[in-house]
């Protein structure tokens, strides 16, 4: 493989991490409406490429389930409540995330809040040897500020950051294939 091609993403060796997008939770969230529909092209992207997603909330008995447009997306997928800020630090989400293929070497992260759970989370993938791939545009918080700042310590700590075209993009990385045509929707 050649230098230039290492940090492009490639659906067999990535999972997609949906983290606390809850009803109660976005409602206070900066530019929800935006996370939530770039959530949704993110798990599209991940049904069409058969990239595993590993799903959690936060607390569900007090923040809510899942926003309604990401829960009918996610239904045929295992949701793990949890009460770590860090999902790597539950158990559950541990398990799963280390029966997944020996190939899978990148956790595409979308979700909330930026500067709690998503940071916290990238911080454990990379000491546990997978790198964070973040999606700017489908991950907030509260205050964007705070958003913005995660977002700057993610990548100074070494995760990647993108908007979810560009994520997209790269998992397709050609146009013309079956799996191109059914993204095609999705992106317009």
């Amino acid at each position: 493989m050649s230098a230039d091609c290492l940090d492009i993403l490639n659906p067999k060796r990535c999972c997609l991490m949906v983290i606390d997008l809850q009803e109660n939770l976005m409602k206070a969230i900066h530019k929800a409406d935006r996370v939530i529909a770039n959530t949704a092209l993110m798990i599209h992207c991940a049904k069409v490429m058969e990239i595993p997603v590993v799903a959690t909330t936060q607390y569900k008995k007090g923040l809510g389930p899942f926003v309604p447009e990401l829960a009918e997306l996610l239904e045929d997928n295992t949701c793990i409540d949890k009460i770590e800020f860090n999902s790597l630090a539950n158990y559950n989400v541990k398990q799963v995330v280390f029966n997944l293929s020996a190939a899978v070497d990148t956790l595409i992260m979308v979700g909330v809040e930026a500067h709690i759970c998503v940071y916290q989370t990238a911080v454990c993938a990379i000491k546990m040897g997978y790198r964070p791939w973040i999606v700017a545009d489908a991950i907030s918080s509260r205050k964007g500020r705070n958003a913005k700042s995660a977002l700057g310590r993610m990548e100074t700590i070494g995760a990647s950051v993108g908007p979810a075209e560009m994520a997209v993009y790269e998992l397709l990385g050609k146009a013309g294939s079956p799996v191109f045509r059914a993204m095609l929707p999705h992106l317009r």
